[in-house]
């Protein structure tokens, strides 16, 4: 067992950030506010910052939702337990993904303004005139949120652990600060919605890159340079595990390991904005221009996880020793114990507070967009169609709280490695939202039955191989995310495989249905509705002035 001292100069300096960040969040209710917004009574207010932020507000939304305090923990972890292609595959995935922001996203921005949409889910039902793949997609996001909201809370726990506020014999105590923490985090969240998280994150980020610029400068020269920490890497992860019996991990993916490494970035890009908090933080921006450039600005957090990750190697040479509380090593410590062993505490602390704060701002828009998701697309359009806007931002307000408890429940009552295998289905189940959002952005030539059915058989198919996968060390199923297709020895990440399966499914059965002369949804989108900017009409004001135009099926 393992009781740690508490090192109170980190710790001080931890709740003393944490404390500012929390007082900015209550701030943020009137922040850019309108005149006649007195209580956030919309989703447009409470769930999109009332769709007004700028270009660099929403660079530091984008990058505090998409870079998450556990992406600061898992990935330098995975690459100090096993290298490279569990590892360093988010860095060219991060690069794959601005394309996808640049191309994509700035259409789903200008159909989502013409028609006041707020989720994805809401142009899914528009474009296809089908509440029910509306609500496979809400469903599909909302579950997959879940364990990624679960996960931020692991990151929290990791810093708590090293700081030393935890006991073995005592879980309520362990427990403890990580429920003052999602307390505050609730209470902000509620009172000031998507303001609160986008002003955190301007602190969150400045932080996290005072803290990787430092420590990528620092601990190299005091370990001998890149060379003798790249060496020491090679050598432990060339050692047989006694496990196994075969080598601990990669340090560079070899000939076999190309086509896991190359489909596990492409499908993490693909997948990491079909989540319901990376629209969130699209739909939030001011114009299709602003989503833009910051397709062309982001890359700059791709640079500094690179950076990041190769403090995973720094640790293997430092000897990190990242014991948890019950004795046993755990990958996820590596970073918070390498800046507390190697770092002043002064400095260390604003390390981890930095990850700490993190984890705040991530698990905020992920639980205002799971939120919206239920509010929008299953309870308006299923139990209550003609709520007005005070209503559904009241609805969201309490669902957002109900999923934050449900994240703290999962980590404090299960094991962590349920949440992780939860958050490895979810990155399989979210890809099969794909293509009814981004093929709907471009054509309606899908089938909505169609669309629905290979959904399904990606959901089944993805699941049951990931299940399949069973961990070598453990014996444990869900023992990781690349599996070989079906019939062959071709190994791939398997969110691609699955992903390829429902588009065969829906492309065939479009034919068929076609040739069944099925009735087709009304879609009640227009061509112009995909290039419009902020200073074009929305529909109710084209409406208002012309009638209405009869859609385009």
């Amino acid at each position: 067992m393992s009781n740690r001292p508490i090192d109170w100069v980190a710790l001080i300096i931890v709740i003393l950030l944490f404390l500012i960040v929390a007082v900015m969040g209550f701030m943020a209710a009137r922040w850019r506010r309108s005149k006649e917004e007195t209580g956030l009574h919309s989703l447009d207010e409470w769930g999109l910052g009332g769709r007004g932020f700028g270009t660099w507000i929403t660079w530091f939304l984008l990058g505090g939702d998409l870079y998450t305090a556990y992406t600061f923990v898992a990935v330098p972890a995975a690459m100090w337990a096993t290298g490279a292609v569990s590892g360093f595959f988010a860095v060219p995935y991060t690069i794959v993904l601005y394309p996808i922001i640049f191309i994509i996203m700035s259409r789903l921005w200008s159909v989502s303004h013409r028609h006041g949409y707020v989720t994805s889910a809401d142009f899914v039902g528009g474009r296809y005139g089908s509440r029910w793949l509306s609500l496979a997609v809400a469903i599909t996001g909302i579950v997959a949120t879940m364990p990624y909201i679960a996960l931020q809370l692991v990151g929290i726990k990791a810093v708590l652990t090293v700081l030393g506020l935890g006991s073995p014999d005592n879980a309520f105590l362990t427990d403890l600060p990580l429920i003052i923490a999602f307390v505050v985090l609730a209470a902000y969240t509620y009172t000031s919605g998507l303001r609160a998280p986008a002003m955190i994150a301007v602190v969150k980020d400045l932080l996290i890159y005072l803290a990787v610029i430092v420590a990528v400068i620092y601990l190299p020269i005091k370990f001998g340079g890149w060379d003798t920490i790249f060496g020491a890497a090679q050598t432990k992860l060339a050692t047989p595990s006694p496990a196994t019996g075969k080598p601990a991990g990669v340090f560079i993916p070899t000939e076999g390991s190309y086509s896991a490494y190359w489909s596990l970035a492409l499908g993490s890009a693909m997948a990491l904005f079909m989540y319901p908090h990376s629209v969130t933080g699209v739909l939030a921006s001011k114009a299709r221009n602003t989503i833009r450039r910051n397709a062309a600005i982001l890359p700059l957090y791709s640079l500094m996880l690179g950076f990041l990750a190769l403090l995973g190697f720094v640790a293997i040479k430092a000897g990190t020793k990242p014991i948890d509380l019950d004795g046993k090593a755990n990958p996820q410590l590596v970073v918070p114990q390498l800046f507390l062993d190697h770092f002043p505490s002064w400095f260390a602390g604003i390390a981890l507070a930095a990850i700490a704060i993190g984890a705040l701002v991530p698990a905020a828009i992920m639980s205002i967009a799971a939120a919206n998701l239920f509010t929008r697309n299953v309870y308006r359009d299923f139990f209550r169609p003609n709520a007005d806007p005070k209503t559904e931002a009241n609805v969201s307000k309490i669902v957002s709280l109900v999923v934050k408890v449900g994240a703290l429940v999962f980590v404090i009552a299960m094991d962590q490695s349920a949440a992780i295998n939860m958050q490895l289905l979810g990155g399989i189940w979210i890809l099969q939202t794909f293509p009814a959002v981004v093929a709907g952005l471009y054509t309606r030539w899908f089938d909505r039955w169609a669309l629905l059915i290979g959904w399904a058989v990606g959901i089944i198919f993805g699941t049951v191989s990931a299940y399949n996968v069973v961990n070598p060390a453990t014996g444990a199923h869900f023992g990781g995310s690349v599996a070989a297709i079906p019939g062959t020895t071709f190994s791939v990440y398997i969110a691609v495989s699955a992903f390829v399966l429902n588009l065969v499914v829906a492309a065939v059965l479009t034919l068929v249905f076609r040739a069944l002369k099925v009735p087709q949804g009304i879609d009640s989108t227009r061509h112009s509705d995909y290039g419009a900017d902020e200073t074009d009409p929305k529909v109710k004001q084209i409406e208002a002035t012309a009638g209405p135009t009869s859609p385009v099926a």
